[in-house]
């Protein structure tokens, strides 16, 4: 999994894991039997959901402090594409520097369906040390080796509304829960209001959880670990190529 957009959090899940998770397009089921159904006729070919909009030639810049240095973490949004399930997804180019140097690239693949929800179908991450490459562990893809798309945004997203946003096990399990609809969120690149606050972790890194804040109209412009560390990831920049 991804140090920074999908950052490793967890839970005291075992309430949650009894639960059910209720998602929109999703059927009512425990995690173990989590099987979303895809459909390529249900999706669109643009992300244009208000707290996720990924438009080709966007780059967002977010800088912070972790326990191990000064981080840097550059977001791309291509005009690339790959189809996962029959389903034609947007390849988004992460890279992350630690102290100035290159440690994880990720090329990350989201599509969003006619509802407006906003769907993650894998990644291809690449862990680097020296300048090489020492590890792809977290990578994966929608429909191979039992691995399932989740969702990272829901168009109407709602108080309490907890949801897979991965499902790859024991690989890629990152789950989220909505806690609010109109925090605000104050960063370098500006202040936001009407932001949608979720809590987001996964069972495989217990003891971490991070509050995230999506602004309307930007997306992601406050990572914020809450548990487990102090670490915090603002946006900074915000770049658009003609």
């Amino acid at each position: 999994m991804k140090r920074r957009t999908k950052l490793i959090l967890s839970i005291c899940a075992t309430a949650i894991i009894a639960a059910a998770v209720i998602v929109i397009g999703i059927t009512r089921s425990e995690p173990e039997k989590y099987s979303p159904v895809i459909d390529p006729a249900n999706f669109v070919t643009v992300v244009d959901n208000p707290y996720l909009p990924l438009t080709p030639g966007t780059l967002y810049v977010y800088e912070g402090v972790s326990a191990d240095g000064n981080e840097r973490n550059e977001v791309n949004v291509t005009s690339e594409t790959r189809t996962i399930l029959g389903v034609t997804c947007v390849v988004v180019k992460d890279t992350v520097l630690l102290n100035g140097e290159l440690v994880e690239a990720t090329l990350d693949w989201y599509a969003q369906d006619k509802d407006g929800n906003v769907w993650y179908f894998g990644e291809d991450s690449k862990e680097y040390s020296g300048g090489v490459v020492v590890s792809t562990e977290g990578s994966w893809e929608a429909g191979v080796d039992g691995a399932q798309p989740g969702i990272v945004m829901k168009a109407h997203p709602a108080v309490g509304d907890k949801y897979r946003q991965e499902y790859y096990k024991d690989q890629a399990e990152d789950m989220a829960e909505v806690l609010a609809l109109n925090t605000s969120a104050n960063v370098t690149y500006g202040s936001f209001t009407n932001c949608t606050e979720t809590k987001e972790w996964t069972p495989l890194e217990r003891g971490v959880v991070e509050n995230k804040y999506y602004a309307p109209g930007i997306g992601v412009v406050l990572e914020q670990m809450v548990k487990g560390g102090t670490d915090r990831m603002q946006l900074v920049q915000i770049i658009t190529s003609p």
